[in-house]
């Protein structure tokens, strides 16, 4: 079988890691063997593949379980738990997948690299929190007072109950970018930039890291850009996006163009915690350069989507 020369980013959403809620260690890694079976015909078909991954419960219980009540000096750095999360989540995936993939008769290596994303230390959502981690409370009174006692922000998150929310700045550069293209180039599959990378900033020739959470998908728009994937496909709850969501008259999405969708934007079609992140980072892929695509899909239609006949596709 001839390798494609084509190399497809793939975004996975929470859905790809929890299902029904339930965050437990063994339903997760369940789920990420059902993830792992659906990527592993992309790699059959001879594509180069590099997963990027959400992170938001896992992060938060990571954060929770490491807190220290007394001394909140003593309390686990975002950046670090960002750091944790990657490895605990890669190791589930790779497992995974070297596991599908060696039962399906390939030798293909799999690996998850801890990778840094730079991000700039004057972004003006270090002032303005608004990226939801962890758990929900029960209601805003018990939100508003652990926000209190731990000397955090909370949000209400789209209408779904409150959460502690953190700033969320621009991703600018991947740290580890050449080490993920080189491993890319040699026909590994490669687990990277998870939960949107960790957050560092570059200061006197150094990187510092910072505590914050970089939106998943922008990040994997641009390291799909950096490496020279020409897909970026971002999978999540839905089969294609859709205008008026929920209402009588709500219409699916096919064929998409940046404008199109960017007129969508300005009309408040895309709840701003939900599909909004990831059509702009549709968007920002599509526009990078000439024969670019974003295609948004379910992850159990991730080959189909790929073949054109279901998903939605947007293009320059």
């Amino acid at each position: 079988m001839s390798m494609k020369t084509e190399t497809i980013l793939v975004a996975l959403g929470g859905n790809a890691l929890e299902r029904n809620g339930d965050t437990s260690i063994p339903a997760q890694k369940s789920v990420a063997v059902e993830t792992a079976r659906q990527l592993v015909p992309l790699v059959k078909a001879g594509y180069r593949l590099a997963i990027v991954h959400g992170n938001g419960p896992q992060v938060g219980a990571i954060m929770l379980k490491e807190q220290d009540l007394e001394n909140p000096n003593m309390s686990m750095p975002l950046n670090t738990a960002v750091a944790m999360s990657q490895g605990e989540i890669g190791y589930w995936l790779q497992q995974a997948l070297q596991n599908e993939l060696a039962a399906a008769g390939m030798r293909t290596g799999v690996a998850t690299i801890v990778t840094q994303v730079v991000v700039d230390q004057n972004d003006p959502a270090f002032h303005d929190p608004t990226k939801p981690v962890g758990p929900f409370y029960p209601d805003q009174e018990t939100a508003e007072a652990a926000a209190k006692a731990n000397g955090f922000v909370v949000k209400e998150d789209v209408g779904r109950g409150w959460r502690r929310v953190v700033p969320s700045p621009l991703p600018k550069n991947v740290v580890e970018k050449e080490l993920i293209f080189n491993s890319l180039d040699t026909g590994h599959v490669v687990i990277a930039a998870g939960g949107g990378g960790i957050p560092v900033i570059e200061q006197d020739g150094r990187l510092v890291g910072v505590d914050a959470v970089i939106d998943k998908d922008a990040s994997a728009s641009l390291l799909a850009d950096l490496i020279g994937a020409h897909t970026l496909l971002i999978l999540t709850g839905v089969d294609e996006v859709s205008i008026n969501f929920k209402k009588p008259d709500e219409t699916s999405l096919s064929d998409v163009t940046v404008e199109e969708l960017q007129k969508y934007i300005s009309d408040g079609q895309f709840a701003p915690g939900s599909m909004l992140p990831k059509v702009k980072a549709a968007i920002s892929f599509a526009s990078a350069k000439e024969g670019n695509r974003t295609i948004i899909t379910s992850p159990a239609h991730a080959g189909a989507a790929l073949e054109g006949t279901i998903g939605t596709r947007i293009t320059l």
